[in-house]
């Protein structure tokens, strides 16, 4: 028997199929809460789970796995079988375009060449100044506000949304900032109600959601082809990430127009949503804990003694980074990670058929009780360097793993950390007595805000 009660399976044989309705199968449980219908089939059913979801005759199955070893197998140990061929890729390929996330094969190896140089760690450290500044102006938005109630998520947005715009567009980003806030959320919306559609009316009927799509498109992209034809002809390059990725050689060859505004509209995508999520629910948390708010507050204090957070500090911040680590295990960014299967394969001794649609869970990994003690709740001593060591490389994983791994990794933690720092050294947070609900938008989010009472500190 395995841990949850499973008997071990025998090879060739389906995962479990979660019951449904004879019409829909699962589709209502799993647009109503997609996360904790999945948690609970976990409990009930096993490491490995198919689901049937959406009307006979266009009845999607997926293969949900929850278990570290799965984790490896699809995102390292046999990446090459598992490819993003699905429907939500397909989606964000269309609003955001093919960029380092959706790109494939000899395409995506080329802009990894292109990208790479540009999110090294020493490359990545001299962002620090302008994320600094970033929270610092926040800070003062907030002060003659407090004490006050506010939503986390949305002002945490509003700061990595502009710290992304800044870094990517320098002197331009008043420019785009009221374009990208215009139209990413209705191009989310629209992806994620696609991707979720049983039956997918073409792109070019005039329904409501196509033309929100459509708008928020031309918009966004419109914007962005200017900026970039403006710089290719501009003489003195900026040193912005923009400017950098314009300047970028691979064997004396360049990123097109297209391809620099589809990476940086996915970088504005996946840089921004990330570290906002993660950096709500790290102020929620310690909103809960005050212990760990105090301690993070005290190391804060003992390392930069008052002054701005630099990425020298950052390293030097164990228990904030900690934190922030423990924080991404119960609410991972990307809570969901789907691929598609091109051959059969075998995971946990359950059969894969060539096509299948596959998702692995980290929202579920990430409380599997044999690798998690007491899995929900908060503790950011398990991320203390000696258990991290010897925990599976797959328990936890918000940053995906094996060759697509992300990119921007050191990015978001070294923002996260300065702006964690910088904000829990300044003030205080009590978290509201009501949970958060979630939802997988394109990331993680929250349903209805995430609400906080900040005062001075």
């Amino acid at each position: 028997m395995t841990s949850t009660g499973i008997a071990p399976a025998r090879p060739r044989q389906l995962a479990p199929l979660v019951p449904g309705s004879f019409l829909l199968g699962s589709a209502v449980e799993l647009r109503r809460d997609m996360l904790a219908t999945y948690e609970r089939a976990f409990q009930r059913y096993g490491d490995v789970v198919r689901f049937r979801a959406g009307p006979p005759g266009a009845r999607l199955e997926l293969h949900v796995l929850c278990h570290p070893d799965a984790a490896h197998r699809v995102l390292a140990g046999a990446s090459a079988n598992y490819r993003k061929d699905n429907t939500f890729y397909a989606e964000i390929r269309n609003a955001f375009g093919d960029g380092l996330l959706t790109s494939q094969d000899a395409d995506w190896q080329r802009q990894k060449r292109f990208l790479q140089p540009l999110f090294g760690p020493k490359r990545v450290d001299g962002y620090a100044a302008a994320m600094g500044e970033q929270v610092d102006d926040l800070v003062h938005r907030w002060r003659p506000r407090l004490p006050a109630t506010l939503d986390l998520h949305d002002e945490m947005t509003t700061l990595t949304l502009g710290t992304v715009c800044r870094i990517l567009f320098g002197e331009d980003v008043d420019r785009v900032l009221p374009v990208v806030r215009r139209s990413f959320d209705p191009l989310g919306t629209a992806v994620r109600r696609r991707a979720m559609a049983g039956l997918r009316l073409p792109r070019q009927w005039p329904t409501p959601v196509n033309r929100r799509l459509l708008h928020a498109k031309r918009e966004l992209h419109g914007m962005c082809d200017e900026i970039v034809a403006r710089r290719r002809a501009d003489d003195e390059r900026r040193q912005d990430m923009l400017g950098l990725l314009l300047d970028a050689r691979d064997e004396g060859t360049s990123l097109t127009d297209v391809e620099v505004r589809d990476q940086v509209l996915i970088f504005l995508l996946a840089g921004h949503e990330t570290t906002s999520t993660a950096l709500t629910y790290a102020l929620h948390l310690l909103g809960r804990h005050p212990d760990a708010q105090r301690r993070v507050r005290a190391e804060v204090a003992a390392v930069t003694g008052g002054g701005s957070v630099t990425a020298e500090h950052a390293t030097a911040l164990p228990y904030t980074t900690m934190v922030l680590k423990e924080t991404m295990r119960l609410y991972p960014s990307a809570p969901l990670l789907g691929r598609r299967a091109v051959e059969e394969d075998q995971i946990l001794g359950y059969r894969i058929p060539a096509g299948a649609d596959v998702v692995v869970a980290p929202w579920v990994v990430h409380r599997h009780p044999d690798f998690w003690d007491r899995p929900h709740r908060f503790d950011p001593q398990r991320f203390v360097p000696e258990q991290e060591k010897a925990r599976h490389r797959y328990a936890w994983f918000p940053f995906g793993g094996g060759p697509r791994g992300c990119i921007g990794q050191h990015f978001s933690m070294l923002e996260s950390v300065i702006a964690l720092a910088t904000l829990v050294r300044t003030f205080d947070f009590v978290a509201s007595p009501d949970d958060p609900r979630n939802t997988n938008h394109i990331t993680l989010r929250p349903v209805g805000g995430v609400f906080s009472h900040v005062t001075a500190g």
